[in-house]
């Protein structure tokens, strides 16, 4: 008898405590953040709050409230700890993990959403979205806008690393299987050779030489003004493709475009193109391209953005900071929109999501956003 009392009230007691809460997920949105607060990637995480903290003055409402817990970064125990505090204070809605190697600690809290900066995959999972700007979305606003340049000779170029299935993956997923692939080592030492072969390097030096020699002796004015015309190529003949998509960023990034233009591809007649690119300006100073396009969030938002923090904090954010920044409005807008937060299903809007990166679709419970192509001209980046 006392058994059956004692699980009556346990049950009341629960079944009470779930009402509160579910009352108090209407009246206040309390957000979760999971983000390394210490140790060697401190700085970006702090970086995180401080945008969250910019986020909440421009909602500029007192029922809106952040939890911050220190999850480390890749530390699986510091991680479910954060993640169990979090919980215990009745919060359904999750900023992060920062990285997609921390999703299967995640999916085991599967009555909490979780909404990560990372850009590993747009698709929902049970209980993540990832808000990251996908490889899917970059190649879609690649392709679309190489189809508008009248390019149909692309190739998509990649280094052979531990992405690369991922690659050939998101390329089968979008049907590009009809736009050509190449594969290169992220030893710049073999990736010049590597490049030679592709553009055919060697052939078409051969033919430089041999239509020089056939006008070396002589002395007519056409065949002089056609030798000094041979004297200024490098190559002789085009390449076979009129456009590439280098997935690929950095210094490696760097090594293929030299490489390209040390081969002596036309730079008037190829459309370089790539991607992740974060508006970094050492591109200004690789003196060798002429133009390079890429696609990006929305270059006049990310300075605003940039210069208000910096106003606050006196210091520049990390770049994905504007993320995390936008998704305490996109989880504000859930929460308003559906009366609070129960579920991933709260985020499945029909209509396009404005923020500050540019504009989010939420269709085939997949993310991706709407993104402008830029080019860097004359140390600047320009809207395309």
């Amino acid at each position: 008898m006392k058994k059956k009392i004692i699980l009556s009230l346990i049950y009341i007691i629960f079944f009470f405590n779930s009402i509160v809460l579910s009352e108090e997920n209407k009246k206040n949105l309390k957000i979760g953040l999971l983000a390394p607060l210490s140790g060697s990637y401190s700085e970006l995480g702090n970086s995180i709050l401080y945008s969250l903290q910019l986020a909440l003055e421009e909602i500029n409402n007192e029922n809106v409230f952040i939890v911050p817990r220190d999850s480390g970064f890749n530390d699986k125990d510091k991680l479910n700890a954060a993640i169990q505090d979090i919980k215990s204070q009745g919060i359904k809605i999750v900023i992060g993990p920062i990285t997609h190697e921390e999703f299967d600690e995640a999916k085991k809290y599967s009555d909490l959403v979780f909404i990560s900066p990372s850009n590993i995959d747009p698709e929902f999972t049970s209980n993540i979205i990832s808000v990251g700007v996908s490889l899917e979305s970059q190649l879609i606003a690649l392709t679309k806008f190489i189809k508008k340049q009248k390019k149909n000779r692309t190739i998509i170029m990649y280094p052979k690393n531990q992405y690369s299935e991922l690659v050939e993956t998101k390329i089968k997923k979008l049907n590009l299987n009809a736009i050509k692939t190449f594969t290169y080592s992220s030893n710049p030492e073999i990736l010049t050779g590597e490049i030679e072969i592709l553009t055919n390097y060697s052939q078409r030096k051969k033919s430089l030489n041999l239509r020089k020699k056939m006008f070396e002796d002589k002395e007519d004015e056409q065949s002089i003004k056609e030798l000094e015309r041979l004297e200024q190529l490098y190559t002789l003949g085009d390449v076979n493709f009129d456009s590439v998509i280098i997935i690929d960023f950095g210094n490696n990034l760097k090594s293929v475009l030299t490489s390209l233009v040390y081969t002596d591809v036309d730079q008037d007649k190829v459309l370089f193109t790539t991607i992740n690119q974060w508006f970094d300006e050492s591109i200004f100073y690789e003196n060798t391209i002429k133009n390079l396009y890429y696609p990006s969030i929305n270059y006049k938002e990310f300075k605003k953005y940039n210069e208000k923090y910096f106003k606050k904090y006196e210091t520049y954010p990390n770049e994905i900071t504007i993320l995390t920044y936008d998704t305490v409005g996109l989880i504000y807008y859930a929460w308003k929109k559906n009366g609070g937060i129960n579920s991933i299903n709260d985020f499945f809007f029909k209509n396009k999501i404005k923020g500050k990166i540019g504009t989010f679709s939420f269709k085939e419970k997949k993310v991706l956003q709407e993104l402008n192509i830029y080019k860097t001209e004359k140390n600047k980046f320009i809207k395309f």
